[in-house]
Formats: structure tokens, sequence, C-alpha cells
């Protein structure tokens, strides 16, 4: 190879690795969980890219959590703080919070790290039933077990912790507080799916998650006429009595097609909290729709609950 190409290709390999996310050596004895590289996007988010063989996909797929850090944060911090997840719904992924929801200014000089993890457009937030094999994905393993001791080991996450969603991400929200009692100080869902088996009595058949993203909705829980015990323990309404120990935010309204189905759901699933002596605060507008426009005003109301529960003014 000519001289002059050797040094053009020699620039342009680094001028690639300038611009590529710096990878990030595995443990030697690493968890299921590993961290394949960090991406720093400005002062306040940092990207991580996580692979697990809890994920779906060829040599363990690569998911990305975005990390909306508090002041003083570094890798070399010696102190931990208290963490806030963000759940995504369909259609979205780990920026959407960021890019459409407002979070980073939201949440500008908070003491806390707000966790914005990436799923699939129909993770349901669960560990997959695959026809009775189990296995990837399992999303509920992936997040609460890798991406949590990844943050609580490497990221200066502590063991305090709020919860919350929109959508799809109200379903993840409700569901894990319900499932894991003791690990989130509080949880709030936005137009959250809460009862997508339909068990309330909203009309209409359950929701089928997996057609989110063109998946057999029977590999997610099953199906509803032969698995109903799958479905009934991620159906946050069927789990409403677990969530009577912490507060609650719950906002939806009807004022559009896909927001009068969560209204139909949401207003059962409040009721069903306060008959059994939950402290939701309940925050229904009729005019609300099922879009980031709502999402963002109902998370402006819902962070001071979600501080307060983590010990953050």
């Amino acid at each position: 190879m000519p001289r002059l190409s050797r040094i053009i290709l020699a620039i342009a390999t680094v001028i690639a690795g300038l611009a590529a996310p710096f990878a990030v050596e595995a443990p030697a004895s690493a968890a299921a969980g590993t961290v394949r590289w960090e991406a720093r996007v400005s002062d306040r988010i940092l990207d991580i890219g996580i692979s697990s063989p809890n994920l779906e996909g060829p040599d363990w797929s690569v998911k990305v959590v975005r990390l909306l850090l508090p002041p003083g944060w570094t890798k070399e911090s010696s102190r931990s703080w208290p963490t806030v997840w963000v759940l995504h719904g369909g259609f979205d992924d780990h920026k959407s919070w960021t890019d459409k929801g407002n979070l980073e200014a939201l949440t500008a000089g908070k003491e806390a790290i707000f966790v914005l993890p990436e799923t699939s457009w129909c993770s349901a937030y669960s560990d997959w039933y695959n026809d009775g094999r189990g296995g990837p994905p399992a999303w509920e393993r992936y997040l609460l077990d890798d991406v949590r001791t990844i943050l609580e080991s490497t990221y200066h996450a502590n063991t305090t912790r709020a919860i919350a969603g929109n959508s799809m991400g109200g379903l993840g929200a409700m569901k894990f507080a319900a499932a894991h009692q003791g690990w989130f100080s509080s949880a709030a869902s936005f137009s959250g799916n809460v009862d997508p088996l339909h068990a309330s009595g909203a009309p209409g058949d359950p929701d089928k998650p997996g057609q989110g993203c063109a998946a057999d909705w029977k590999r997610v829980w099953g199906d509803y006429r032969d698995h109903r015990d799958i479905w009934v323990a991620n159906n946050p309404y069927s789990q409403a009595a677990k969530l009577t120990t912490i507060p609650l935010f719950v906002s939806y309204g009807k004022g559009d097609a896909v927001e009068s189905l969560a209204y139909e759901q949401n207003y059962r699933f409040v009721d069903r909290l306060q008959e059994l002596g939950a402290r939701v605060d309940e925050r229904y507008v009729p005019a609300q729709g099922h879009n980031w426009d709502a999402w963002k005003v109902q998370m402006r109301n819902a962070l001071p609950m979600l501080l307060s529960s983590i010990g953050v003014a």
C-alpha cells in the first residue's frame, strides 16, 4: 500500500474511533449482564450498551440504558445516589423520555440517577412464556437482575428506588412494584396498560401485548384461555393488593381513541386501589390524549412524589 494511502487509512481509523462509543472491557468473571460500551451524550446523559443471555438475538443482542446523572456524579465518585426508573411505552425506546418527554430539563439539579432502559415495542416488561420453554427475551430478569446489579455495582446507584412509566411502561412500573415489594418506594403510571387481562370488567377482550412488534402474542404470557395464572401474575389490577404500602400516582384521560381504552382500565384500577386502602394520587383529565404532551405534564406532576419517596427534595 502506498505511504499516503496508509496515512489516510490511519487517520480515518482514529476519527472513527473517536466518534464511536468507547468499549468497556468485561470483567473476567462477568455476571449475566455485561457492559459492552459507554457513550457520553451530554454533561448529564450517559448511554450504556449492555448484553445479556436474557436478551433475544444472536450473540446476546445489546440494549441501551440511558442514565440521567445527578450533580457531581463521576465514575470515581465515593458516594451513591437513589434511582428513579422511567420505563418507555410501545414504539419508543431509551431516548424517548429525553427526546420527547423533556425529562432532562424536568430533573435538572435533582440528586438522583434517572434510569431509562431500552426494551422492545412489545416487551410487556415480562419474562416471555415462549410456549412453555421460557428463555429469552426475559425482560424482567434483564432489567431487575442484570441492569440493576450493574448500576448498583458500577455506576453508584444505591438500593433506594422509585419507578414510573407511560403506556406499556405504566404496566411495567406497576407490575414491578407489585411483584417486588420493598424494592420501589413509589410508583407512577401515565396512561398505563394497567389491566391487560380486563379482569376489572373493562370492555373488550384481553389485550395482546406481542402485537406491538408483530410477534405472536401468545409468546408473551401464553393464551389467556389456557394460562390465566400467568396473565394474573403480570396484571397490575389483579395484583393491586400488593401496591398498598407505597404512594402511587395514576394519570389518564379519554381525549382520543387509544386513551379512551386506557380510561376504561385506569379508573377501575384506581377504584380497586382505593377500595384496598392504597394511597393514590389520581389525575383524571378528560381531554388528555395518549401522547407526549400529556405525559410531560403528568411526569412534572408526579416528580415531587417520586423524589420525596426516595429522600430527594
